[in-house]
């Protein structure tokens, strides 16, 4: 590979699955990618999904970094408007203090639940709207100087955690661009702005302390196999299990009936939202890797390796660092 891969790990609860064997799994995949040579493993901020174990961020990653040695862990990201910046600057902050040298802090401004949800994390509809002065804020926090008189974060001070904007819009582009913070677009389930906005990101991009040129992380959903038939009939069950997910309202669906789903135009939106997925055997998935990284203009790939089972999704990493000539640790 030209660029660096990394993985986001969705933490899934595969069908039949206990949050404990999810969370396992998450350690597993970890440690693989350590052994491996990924760059790093972020774990995503989600609320009141079924099939997503990661709802608590920083705990899940201080476990992860328990159970490793060396590979950077983060949020990818922290939905910042959810928390109070000084919050999330002491946790980060122990994070750093305990693993140093391996702790990344993703940014996003969005809800990452549904409006109720959002209530329920006391969260204001109008929160959003405050997301550049509260990553100012966290960042003064944890590089100094305060931005809040006399409030200091403990831990966090002086722990200069790297700050990266998430963003599937072109907002989240200009935000990092004008702060001079790394880009990381979520293309593996937004796709439809990703050339527009890592463009503005160039074009706009000011130096900073953190960072002195535009560096773009792209995300891609990668399903590789033995086969490709496997590859197939896994990457198959990932979208019936995303029609529970968006569509059953906790009703459970056959295979016919998932199939009839994604075969509507609403499950035309599930096919739309995985459009940057490679599918197939370790050459097709690394020819695949290349192109989408050229096309997305991409310093790295963040790699969200998609399958129900933990097993599958182990032997996913294994053949795409083999054939991406990743150095082992």
């Amino acid at each position: 590979m030209t660029v660096p891969l990394s993985i986001l790990d969705l933490a899934t609860i595969g069908k039949g699955q206990t949050v404990a064997e999810s969370l396992a799994g998450s350690v597993a995949m970890a440690q693989k990618a350590e052994e491996l040579g990924y760059r790093r493993v972020w774990y995503a901020e989600h609320h009141n999904m079924s099939a997503i174990a990661s709802s608590a961020t920083s705990v899940l990653i201080a476990h992860v970094a328990a159970h490793t040695n060396s590979i950077r862990l983060g949020a990818g990201g922290i939905m910042l408007p959810n928390h109070s910046p000084l919050t999330i600057a002491e946790q980060f902050g122990t994070l750093e203090t305990l693993h140093p040298g391996r702790i990344d802090l993703g940014l996003g401004r969005a809800p990452g639940s549904d409006q109720n949800t959002m209530r329920a994390l006391r969260r204001d509809h109008m929160s959003a709207d405050s997301f550049p002065q509260d990553v100012l804020e966290l960042q003064g926090y944890l590089t100094g100087p305060t931005r809040i008189q006399g409030v200091e974060a403990t831990p966090g001070k002086g722990t200069n955690v790297p700050l990266y904007i998430l963003g599937s819009s072109l907002f989240g582009a200009q935000l990092a661009a004008r702060l001079g913070l790394p880009y990381a677009f979520a293309s593996h389930f937004a796709p439809a702005a990703l050339r527009d906005a890592v463009a503005i990101y160039h074009r706009d991009f000011k130096p900073s302390e953190q960072l002195s040129e535009p560096y773009v992380i792209a995300g891609v959903n990668v399903t590789a196999a033995d086969t490709n038939a496997e590859a197939q009939a896994i990457h198959l069950a990932v979208k019936r299990a995303r029609v529970a997910l968006f569509f059953g309202g906790g009703r459970e669906f056959t295979d016919d009936e998932a199939d009839m789903v994604l075969d509507s135009p609403q499950g035309q939106h599930i096919a739309q939202m995985m459009k940057f997925s490679a599918v197939g055997t370790p050459d097709v998935v690394r020819e695949y890797l290349d192109e989408f990284a050229k096309h997305a203009d991409a310093d790295e790939l963040i790699v969200a390796h998609q399958s129900v089972g933990t097993q599958e999704r182990l032997r996913s990493v294994e053949l795409v660092a083999e054939v991406a000539g990743l150095v082992p640790a």
